[in-house]
C-alpha cells in the first residue's frame, strides 16, 4: 500500500480571554493553502490524542498549553495520491501555558479572535465548526 489510509488527527481550540488562536497555513501547503484555522496534526504511531494535540500546538505555534477537555470529533475525507483517504479527529479545548507564538513559515499569520469575528479572515465552514464545538 503506497498511501497512508486512515489518518488520526487532533486539533486545538486555544482559548484565552474568549478569544481563539487561528493560524493562517502558508500557500506552499497542497491542502487548504491561504486558509485560516485552528493548529491541527497527525497523530504518531502510539500517540494518545491528548499528547498528541500538545505536540502539534508547540510544533505548529511554539506554545505550550494544557488540555482542559475534549469538545468534540469530527471525520472528513481527502485525496492523497488519487486514494481517499478517511480522517478522524479529536478536538480539544486548550489553555496557553506560553503567548509568544513562533510559526513555522514566514508567509504564515495567526490572530486571536473573538468567535464573532471569524468572518474577517478565510477560514473554512469545518474549523469554524471545530471553534463552535469548543465555544457551544
Amino acid at each position: 500500500m503506497d498511501y497512508p489510509g486512515d489518518n488520526r488527527l487532533a486539533a486545538a481550540v486555544v482559548v484565552f480571554r474568549r478569544r481563539v488562536l487561528l493560524v493562517r497555513r502558508s500557500e506552499t501547503e497542497r491542502f487548504l493553502p491561504g486558509v485560516w484555522g485552528v493548529p491541527c496534526g497527525k497523530l504518531e504511531p502510539g500517540e494518545s490524542p491528548r499528547d498528541g494535540v500538545l505536540r502539534e500546538l508547540k510544533e505548529e505555534t511554539g506554545l505550550l498549553g494544557r488540555v482542559l477537555r475534549k469538545v468534540g470529533e469530527s471525520s472528513f475525507v481527502s485525496t492523497y495520491r488519487g486514494h481517499e483517504v478517511k480522517n478522524w479527529q479529536d478536538n480539544f479545548l486548550v489553555r496557553p501555558l506560553t503567548f509568544d507564538v513562533t510559526l513555522p513559515l514566514p508567509d504564515q499569520d495567526h490572530r486571536w479572535l473573538a468567535p464573532a469575528d471569524l468572518g474577517t479572515v478565510r477560514i473554512d465552514d469545518y474549523n469554524r465548526e471545530i471553534v463552535r464545538q469548543a465555544f457551544g
